[in-house]
């Protein structure tokens, strides 16, 4: 093999790896990172990403009447938009993580950028809800140089997803086979309740497949758990 060859082999597998630290759901090479919980019990863990939105009330509903917990990430900005509901999904029991200030793309950015993301976000869900984040998702699932001092320094830890719905572009019908496909013990399924930073964001196919979800996962023996809860070997 020729040094061209050889060349080339080794910048594809360093594409590779980066594509993998930045975007792997398994990857921990940029921050401490986790995407499924413990195997033991019959338990799921929904998140929803992007809110607080005016659409937020709406899965509040459908999940108190399964009697299920989640854990929402939520965006700076919306919180401090709408501190009300924010408080809401904390006040029904609800855990709250940190999704960044303004949901940027992380990657490129620099340390002092993304501690400021996530240090704001981490201070106005604080301040309105009275609770400090313990989780982090990184908006888009992106993760970049510098996350991990910031995660370490904020006390976060990285939560990325066994499945997610795609449901900011899908139907109904698909968003929910894709979070279908991955569901079993300890899996953490993600979805949305906004659409980053939109207010009033539609997000009727994301209420509609998680109106179908609930009732089928309650019928295969599944509970519902916290992120907290499901990276627990007993709760």
């Amino acid at each position: 093999m020729g040094g061209k060859e050889k060349a080339g082999l080794l910048g594809a597998a360093a594409a590779g790896l980066m594509a993998y630290a930045v975007r792997g759901r398994s990857s921990s090479l940029l921050a401490p990172s986790v995407f499924k919980g413990v195997r033991t019990r019959r338990a799921i863990a929904l998140t929803f990403d992007d809110g607080p939105s005016e659409a937020t009330p709406g899965f509040l509903d459908l999940l108190a009447s399964y009697d299920a917990k989640a854990t929402f990430f939520q965006c700076g900005v919306n919180v401090r938009r709408l501190p009300r509901i924010a408080r809401q999904v904390f006040e029904a029991g609800h855990e709250i993580g940190n999704h960044s200030d303004t949901h940027p793309f992380l990657h490129f950015k620099s340390a002092a950028f993304i501690y400021r993301e996530l240090a704001t976000a981490q201070q106005s869900i604080y301040e309105t809800c009275g609770t400090r984040p313990c989780f982090f998702r990184a908006p888009f699932g992106v993760r970049w140089f510098g996350l991990r001092k910031a995660q370490r320094d904020l006390g976060l830890l990285g939560v990325m997803w066994t499945a997610i719905g795609v449901d900011w572009k899908m139907p109904e019908t698909q968003i929910l086979q894709n979070v279908l496909r991955g569901a079993g013990n300890g899996a953490i399924l993600c979805l949305h309740d906004g659409r980053q930073l939109a207010p009033r964001p539609d997000v009727g196919a994301t209420l509609g497949a998680l109106r179908k979800l609930l009732p089928v996962l309650a019928d295969r023996g599944f509970h519902f758990e916290k992120v907290s809860e499901i990276l627990c070997p007993t709760i």
